[in-house]
């Protein structure tokens, strides 16, 4: 023993790595534990859930047209107002449309009055026919004066034919006058909320022209972009729980699996990917899941198009579909 050395110091050295040990074992004592606690959680649980923050809602959004031309008289509308289907958004100059329906209505009129003086006539040749038909045996009207008569007669009936069908065309007329007249006020076709009006007062447009949008809140769904890998076990009519970024946490949403894209955002893309060289590098692909969400927690917490989700959804059900 070295003459500075105590007896202390010698037992505090020979007991370190005995420490050092039990320290080692404890430590890789705790982690098994902990992976052990990680591989059951992951068996039970864990691994019959697939997430993804890839993802962004979206909704049919409706692109409001005229069905006829004109110049723009009101616009009843503006960017992120709400509005009912049927509600008038814009009004269009309705004086060509009023004139042309007036002009039609006339016409029907008129071709009425012929109507009624081709079957006056009618009538009348009917009744002359009758008398000569009468006279005949007789000898006081000569065979000539029967066929006039006949031909007269004939006549008539033509000519009430001709009418009905010129009163059933101008008709039609009116009716399409009508649908012209009431295609100036330009009506929302579903509920939602007013995007992109693009239309202003005093502007010229043509029928099919884009005049604003309009986008249903209240149908709102989700489309997750899921890698390919995660997508074995996910199938349609599964469950899903969501949650909007707008909202945090404190809010939850539950969804179905309504289905799945027919193809890659990639292969819809304006210019897919693609390589001749040979220096292919092969890149995990994500397809997009549509997600429908509960109307009522749609109604509670509103949500509007493109914001971000982000979705979990449990793959236990409808797995051997």
């Amino acid at each position: 023993m070295n003459k500075t050395e105590t007896p202390s110091s010698a037992l505090s050295g020979s007991e370190n790595p005995s420490r050092r040990k039990k320290l080692f074992l404890v430590l890789g004592a705790t982690i098994a534990v902990c992976a052990l606690a990680y591989g059951v959680y992951w068996y039970i649980s864990a691994s019959n859930y697939v997430s993804t923050d890839n993802a962004y809602t979206a909704a049919e959004v409706a692109q409001v047209t005229p069905s006829t031309g004109g110049t723009i008289k009101e616009v009843r509308v503006v960017d992120t107002q709400n509005v009912k289907k049927g509600d008038v958004l814009v009004v269009i100059d309705d004086t060509d449309a009023k004139l042309a329906l007036m002009q039609a209505e006339a016409d029907a009129q008129h071709a009425a009055a012929l109507l009624a003086s081709a079957e006056s006539d009618h009538v009348r040749a009917g009744i002359d026919l009758q008398r000569r038909q009468a006279l005949v045996d007789s000898g006081s009207v000569s065979g000539e004066e029967l066929t006039r008569a006949q031909n007269a007669a004939s006549s008539g009936s033509a000519n009430i034919s001709a009418a009905q069908a010129t009163i059933a065309q101008i008709r039609a007329r009116v009716e399409q006058a009508k649908v012209d007249l009431s295609r100036t006020a330009v009506r929302a076709p579903v509920d939602g909320v007013v995007a992109k009006r693009s239309v202003q007062v005093g502007q010229r447009v043509q029928a099919g022209a884009p005049l604003l949008a309009i986008v249903p809140v209240q149908e709102i769904h989700v489309d997750a972009n899921f890698k390919e890998v995660q997508l074995e076990r996910v199938r349609a009519g599964q469950k899903a729980e969501l949650i909007a970024d707008v909202y945090g946490k404190s809010v939850v949403y539950h969804g179905t699996v309504e289905g799945f894209s027919g193809g890659t955002g990639s292969a819809f893309a304006l210019i897919p990917a693609q390589n001749a060289t040979g220096n292919w590098i092969k890149v995990v692909q994500r397809l997009p899941v549509r997600i429908r969400l509960d109307p009522d927690e749609l109604k509670a917490n509103p949500l509007k198009v493109g914001l971000s989700m982000t979705v979990t959804i449990d793959t236990r059900g409808k797995t051997g579909e």
